[in-house]
């Protein structure tokens, strides 16, 4: 008796202690835009200090804001930081000065510096600047500015200084979010003294563009560590030749001479971010060997300067080696590498025999990095965690995490779990999924479940976090979700990287019908409950799947997705992209096939599931087109259809109260399909042990 009550009262001590502790919430689209956006900018010269920036947004004010912080890189602060900038504008493009006792950054396009504690602000120049970066001793800084190359009619014309046209006579007269409107991104630079900037002298004033449009930062242009010379990037063709061509070189400026030599010679394909030995003796940079192929395996080349002739450090290696960075001994050499559905950090040795290494591992993506003599401070996150800073150790690879912004928020959500799973595709190859469970998963039930379909079409399904497709969130939502790295992703060799190509419709569809298949003979997921939901080369895929699915799915969602290659090859900007992918013009001798055997506007006659679709009016990359004569052909034929409209978003919705009308228009129409249905019959086989293919975290 004695001892009952014992257990008794044990039993009823850890119910009150369970009961004392609050309940997990789940992840929403309101708590997203509560998390603090993490980006790494720069470390002290002596590595004792990491500078980064804090992004939050005011979704009653619909829009972001950005401050500045610095943090002990050794954490001896124990995760305080301290705030360098508060005002109603976003700092960015922040750096340590090269003595290490000022930090430069932007605001509002004009040039900064405060002091290491935030006080004694000063403003560098009045010069409108769009980046900047100190020269390794501090004598000078070279900046980029826009700069008007083109007239405007209302140039031509004075007298309709109201007009509102804009007149073409080639290619390329849009790019992704923007008209051409004759202001190009050329590069400067000027003395530096006591805190200012003096006259400038120009390095490119041309009608061009360094860094490279839209996405380029500073680390496409680069100092010698004597000052003497600027390496930048630029893409010097125009209209028609431009649109078609990858063809981006890398130029070096001498400043003794003010001669301009072009060292990427007969490399036709992308040649971008160049990066100076810390003896200055060797530049390396990023090289693509294809002409027209933007998704083309990225080499590191390195140019002797003395010698002028370049190599190739990376031959024979069968990965992506993406922004190279000197180790600062100048032995060797550091980069990121997508890497079995993630992104890892890899050294090589910069000597002839070139042994490779991977420093990082685990289910993570590392993206933005610095190197001091000891660590790797790297931006990381994973489909569980938004980025964070970690410092690695250079000798065993152990990560440390140094900034903990949304520690506290998500503490306070359940995730889901995330497993790795091999499956067998059509033609005998292995293919990795993704499947990521709902919080409080229970395996005797039976759940809707959606294939995610990746875009790119070359771009790994990789351990990201994302404010838009967010794996967590769906799962939080009650989905299982499906995310095949389906043929044409990098991450798996050149082979299954290059065979989307021209194969749009072909073996990578085949791979997202075995991945939802395969999945399917699980006990939890629900095949009467099955939806396909995608963005880009996903959006094609929804539609393309929406003519040849058979009958698996009860649910469509289309983001920006391509509907008929004729007219999306006549509306597209970077026409390279099509050329290589698609096989060239529709209107070519010979025909490319794509357009009679994979456009997805052939086959609406087979269409009876809903969709919904989604296009924004400044998508140039997809235009608006695309969805439009989607969501006709869906309701001319009667099938129920939903068009969601942004006009001033792009190719991704990226403003706070339009991602919540996305996620809310996302979700209700995926319940109203795939929630308010019955479900399907229970299958009595229990869940299967884990084995050696498939492992979860």
């Amino acid at each position: 008796m004695k001892k009952l009550v014992f257990l008794l009262l044990i039993a009823g001590f850890h119910l009150a202690k369970a009961q004392e502790q609050p309940q997990k919430g789940r992840l929403t689209p309101e708590l997203l835009w509560e998390l603090g956006r993490v980006s790494l900018q720069d470390v002290s010269p002596d590595g004792r200090l990491l500078l980064y920036s804090v992004k939050y947004y005011d979704l009653a004010e619909d829009k972001g804001q950005s401050d500045l912080y610095l943090i002990h890189v050794d954490g001896r602060d124990k995760g305080a930081a301290v705030q360098l900038t508060n005002t109603p504008q976003s700092e960015y493009n922040a750096r340590f000065r090269p003595d290490g006792q000022r930090i430069g950054f932007l605001r509002g396009g004009k040039m900064y510096e405060t002091d290491l504690d935030g006080q004694n602000e000063t403003q560098t120049s009045e010069t409108e600047m769009t980046g900047f970066l100190y020269s390794p001793k501090g004598n000078f800084v070279l900046y980029t500015a826009e700069v008007k190359h083109t007239p405007s009619p209302r140039d031509i014309y004075p007298d309709l200084d109201k007009t509102t046209g804009l007149i073409y006579d080639d290619l390329m007269y849009r790019h992704w979010t923007e008209w051409e409107d004759g202001y190009y991104s050329n590069l400067f630079y000027a003395p530096y003294q006591n805190g200012q900037l003096q006259q400038s002298t120009a390095v490119m004033n041309e009608a061009y563009d360094t860094p490279l449009k839209p996405f380029g930062g500073m680390e496409q242009i680069a100092w010698s560590p004597d000052e003497r010379y600027i390496a930048y990037t630029c893409k010097k063709l125009s209209g028609v030749e431009y649109a078609r061509s990858t063809n981006s070189d890398i130029y070096l400026f001498d400043r003794q001479s003010g001669y301009t030599t072009k060292i990427s010679i007969n490399m036709e394909g992308y040649d971008m971010n160049p990066a100076f030995s810390p003896d200055g003796k060797i530049l390396i940079w990023n090289s693509m060997k294809t002409p027209g192929y933007e998704s083309d395996r990225n080499r590191i080349f390195a140019y002797d300067m003395k010698q002028k002739v370049k190599w190739e450090i990376t031959k024979g290696l069968d990965q992506h080696a993406n922004n190279p960075q000197w180790a600062p001994d100048g032995a060797s050499i550091y980069f990121t590498s997508p890497w079995r559905g993630t992104v890892q950090i890899f050294q090589i040795d910069f000597n002839k025999k070139g042994r490779l290494r991977q420093l990082t591992g685990g289910h993570y993506n590392h993206y933005s990095f610095a190197l001091t003599d000891e660590s790797v401070i790297a931006l990381r996150c994973s489909m569980k965690q938004p980025h964070e800073i970690y410092r690695i150790s250079r000798q065993t690879g152990k990560a440390n995490q140094i900034t903990h912004v949304n520690d506290e928020l998500l503490s306070q959500i359940e995730m889901g779990k995330v497993i790795k799973k091999w499956v067998k595709t059509t033609d005998g190859k292995r293919m990795l999924v993704w499947v990521i469970l709902p919080p409080d998963f229970d395996p005797d039930k039976k759940y809707p479940t959606l294939l995610y379909c990746q875009g790119g079409p070359q771009s790994t399904v990789s351990q990201f976090w994302s404010y838009r497709w967010n794996f967590e969130l769906m799962a939080a939502n009650g989905y299982v979700i499906v995310a095949p790295n389906r043929r044409g992703l990098p991450s798996f060799g050149r082979k299954w990287n290059d065979e989307i190509a021209q194969d749009w419709g072909g073996q990578a569809q085949q791979d997202l019908l075995t991945a939802i298949d395969e999945l399917s003979k699980e006990n939890y997921v629900d095949t009467a409950r099955l939806g396909a939901i995608g963005a880009s080369y996903g959006g094609y895929s929804v539609y393309w799947l929406a003519g040849h699915h058979e009958k698996r799915f009860k649910v469509f969602i289309a983001h920006a997705g391509l509907f008929n290659l004729e007219s999306w090859y006549g509306s597209t900007e970077e026409l390279f992209f099509a050329d290589h992918d698609i096989g060239g013009p529709y209107w070519q001798t010979p025909r490319p096939e794509s357009y009679d055997k994979f456009s997805p506007h052939l086959y609406v006659q087979n269409w009876d599931t809903p969709i919904l679709i989604i296009h924004n009016q400044l998508d140039f990359r997809v235009p608006l087109s695309e969805g439009l004569q989607a969501f006709t052909a869906a309701r001319v034929q009667g099938i129920p259809a939903r068009f969601l409209y942004f006009p001033d978003e792009g190719h991704w919705v990226l403003k706070p109260q339009n991602g919540l009308l996305w996620h809310r228009t996302f979700f209700s129409w995926l319940d109203q399909y795939l929630k308010d249905q019955p479900q399907g019959k229970k299958k009595k086989k229990m869940m299967p042990p884990k084995t050696k293919m498939e492992k979860s975290f």
